[in-house]
């Protein structure tokens, strides 16, 4: 038996109700190829500012680090939507975790179901076919640096866009590697033409691009990519950039699919990897049983592929997943016209049944 620790940080909202249907995917891969899962929930988010102040409580922390994988949920609250200056928010258990477990990669596939083409708001013939990956700076950038803040009289607002050669150098090469395992083509996004980071960004991918020959690079403009994502996502195999800019394209990409209930994500780096689907909370939707857990439960399979290096592993949710696709096993958000959506813990069932 292969005995692996996973922390489970179910979070807000939705959370506690996907992750729970993710939990079934691993039990059922864990019976079927031999691992001793031990889980060790922890608070993370709104809940954990509830229960101790804090939205990353330093016992939470622990766990993570003592595990091989975190399994996440999702992490915001309406209540502190209106409080723009609350000293704590939901949101900053999430950086502070990236930044403590070192998590400086994001990596986020797209790729379309052949049986939810007509799901996407794009013709399908544009999306037929669609695969690539985006790895996105976790880290740095706009949302780290320093100084931040706000002037006295509170009309005027800054934030600082930091970068060092050596944070741009780690993820570029990230992104050299995952192409060199794909299709061999890498583009690399920034705003050279404006911004001094982006020139450093550009900069130190060039140099990187003479130790991988085999490599197609493209250089673009974000506001380009943003453009050419909608009208031929095809063209991209392996998307690096930044971090503001990858949250955005990350976001926009998703749509390709037609929901992001289906979209997963992994943030690896340092110390403890960590899976979860892209959403958000919805907490309009919390304890009533209709979120989508696909994203959730392919998050699981990334973590067997990336964390624990079993791709036959992985390979079984993703079969059970597209299953429960193509049976229409599935939740209002992607359900056909005239089909009884299934519950979550519907679609989770049916996910964790077909694996065993």
């Amino acid at each position: 038996m292969k005995k692996i620790n996973i922390a489970l940080l179910a979070g807000d909202g939705i959370g506690p109700e996907i992750v729970a249907q993710a939990v079934k995917a691993v039990d059922a891969v864990a019976a079927k190829y031999g691992y001793d899962v031990n889980y060790t929930p922890a608070l993370v988010g709104a809940a954990a500012i509830d229960a101790v102040g804090d939205p990353y409580p330093q016992a939470t922390h622990e766990v993570c680090m003592a595990s091989d994988a975190v399994l996440f949920g999702a992490i915001g609250d309406p209540r502190f939507d209106n409080m723009p200056n609350a000293k704590v928010r939901p949101e900053q258990g999430l950086l502070a975790m990236r930044k403590k477990l070192g998590l400086y990669a994001n990596l986020r596939p797209v790729e379309t179901f052949a049986s939810l083409l007509h799901r996407s708001p794009l013709r399908a013939d544009l999306v037929e076919g669609a695969d690539f990956l985006c790895v996105r700076e976790l880290t740095g950038g706009l949302y780290f640096g320093r100084p931040q803040g706000r002037s006295e009289d509170g009309c005027t607002a800054y934030d600082t866009c930091v970068y060092t050669r050596e944070e741009i150098e780690r993820i570029c090469r990230l992104g050299f590697e995952y192409a060199l395992k794909r299709r061999r083509k890498l583009t690399v996004v920034d705003k050279a033409n404006v911004l001094a980071t982006s020139r450093l960004w550009r900069e130190t991918a060039q140099a990187l691009a003479t130790e991988y020959p085999d490599v197609e690079v493209e250089y673009m403009f974000v506001d380009n990519a943003a453009m050419k994502i909608i009208q031929q996502p095809r063209h991209f195999d392996v998307i690096v950039t930044e971090n503001m800019f990858g949250d955005i394209l990350t976001d926009e990409a998703s749509v390709i699919t037609g929901s992001l209930g289906l979209l997963p994500s992994a943030s690896i780096g340092t110390h403890t990897s960590l899976f979860e689907p892209i959403h958000g909370s919805y907490p309009q939707a919390a304890g009533k049983n209709i979120a989508n857990p696909i994203a959730t439960v392919l998050s699981a399979a990334m973590m067997f592929e990336y964390a624990f290096a079993d791709m036959e592993a992985g390979a079984a949710i993703r079969r059970a997943v597209d299953l429960a696709i193509e049976r229409d096993i599935v939740t209002e958000d992607i359900a056909p016209a005239g089909v009884k959506a299934s519950s979550t813990t519907e679609a989770g069932d049916f996910i964790a049944a077909n694996i065993a």
